[in-house]
C-alpha cells in the first residue's frame, strides 16, 4: 500500500481539496469513495445541500438528493471513536442506517449530534478554505440553486 492509497484528490472551481479516507474505521464506505471516484462518478456532480454553520453535501449525479450509484447500499459502519468535526467526510444516507451509497458530505463545523449516528468516511487534509467558499443553500433543507460542481474527484494513486 502506497501512502497515496487512501487520498482523494477534488477539483473544485477554486482549486485542488485532499481529503485522507478512514478504511481504519470505515472500509465498505472508504472502499466505496474510492471505486466511484476512479470510475469519474463524482465529476461535475453539484454540491446539493449546503447549511451554513454545518455542512456541504454533494455525490447525487442527479442533484436532487436522492440519487445514488447502481452499486448496492452499504451497512452502517458508526463508531463513537472518531467524531464529527470541522472537515470530517461523512456518508449521507435516509432514516435507514444501512442507506448510504454515493453521497457524502464534509462538515464546516463539529456536529456532535451526528457521532456514532452516521459512518465517518474520512477527513479533509488540505483545502478546506475552498469548502468553506462552497455556495450556500437556502431553507431548513439547505437547497442549492445553481449549485457549486465538483470539476473531478480521483484516486491521488489513480
Amino acid at each position: 500500500m502506497s501512502e497515496t492509497q487512501d487520498l482523494l484528490i477534488m477539483e473544485l472551481k477554486s482549486g485542488r481539496v485532499v481529503i485522507r479516507l478512514r478504511p481504519d474505521i470505515a472500509p465498505l464506505a472508504t472502499e466505496r469513495l474510492r471505486t466511484l471516484a476512479a470510475e469519474g462518478f463524482y465529476d461535475n456532480t453539484p454540491f446539493h445541500r449546503v447549511i451554513e454553520g454545518f455542512m456541504a453535501q454533494g455525490g447525487d449525479p442527479t442533484g436532487t438528493g436522492t440519487g445514488g450509484s447502481k452499486l448496492p447500499d452499504l451497512k452502517a459502519e458508526f463508531t463513537r471513536a472518531a467524531k464529527f468535526n470541522r472537515g470530517t467526510v461523512g456518508m449521507a444516507r435516509t432514516m435507514n442506517p444501512d442507506s448510504a451509497n454515493s453521497q457524502f458530505f464534509i462538515m464546516f463545523e463539529p456536529a456532535p449530534h451526528l457521532d456514532g449516528q452516521y459512518t465517518i468516511a474520512g477527513d479533509v487534509i488540505e483545502g478546506m478554505e475552498l469548502i468553506d467558499q462552497v455556495k450556500r443553500g437556502s431553507g431548513s433543507g439547505g437547497t442549492v440553486k445553481d449549485p457549486d460542481r465538483i470539476v473531478s474527484l480521483r484516486p491521488a494513486s489513480a
